[in-house]
């Protein structure tokens, strides 16, 4: 799917995405919102193939390709879409003009490792040494994978505060 398309895809919530390696911050922002989102980061570095890998990995899973490089875009056909945008609110504005995304903040994926978070316990809040020290009502999550904690302090409510003012925008656009 060609960013110049103007046909909208139905919204899908289960939607899958692979993310070059130009696309970093889309790829947390889009885990951010709940969307599984594979990164071109997690291959070794350095490899002539990788585009011919990240084309394979796409059509296996069933992935939409995001990428800033057009002629590898145009090689996904199906499976993938250039990314024109050099902003992350106006790649992920472009997403949901597109009806590939929602603007909904789920907070369910690790923004590092993509796995899915699960409330935390006890013991591994206090194991962490930059848990909030100050006592408050935060909701804690746990990536059980790459072992990091996540709570609904300042830096989420500000990626909601700017999903939320561009889907405002979106939504007021004539």
């Amino acid at each position: 799917m060609q960013a110049e398309d103007t046909n909208r895809a139905p919204m899908n919530p289960e939607r899958k995405f692979l993310g070059d390696r130009m696309l970093g911050t889309l790829t947390r922002y889009l885990r951010f919102l709940g969307y599984d989102c594979e990164s071109a980061d997690t291959l070794p570095s350095g490899n002539p193939g990788e585009d011919t890998m990240l084309l394979a990995w796409a059509e296996k899973e069933g992935r939409i390709l995001l990428t800033r490089d057009r002629e590898l875009a145009g090689r996904a056909r199906e499976h993938g879409m250039y990314i024109r945008e050099k902003d992350i609110l106006d790649q992920v504005k472009m997403l949901r003009e597109h009806g590939l995304i929602d603007l909904k903040v789920r907070l369910i994926r690790c923004s590092l490792c993509n796995t899915l978070l699960r409330g935390a316990t006890d013991e591994e809040i206090r194991g962490t040494d930059y848990a909030p020290s100050v006592p408050g009502d935060f909701i804690y999550l746990w990536c059980p994978t790459c072992r990091r904690l996540y709570w609904n302090g300042t830096h989420s409510e500000s990626i909601i505060r700017r999903i939320d003012d561009l889907s405002q925008r979106s939504e007021n656009a004539p």
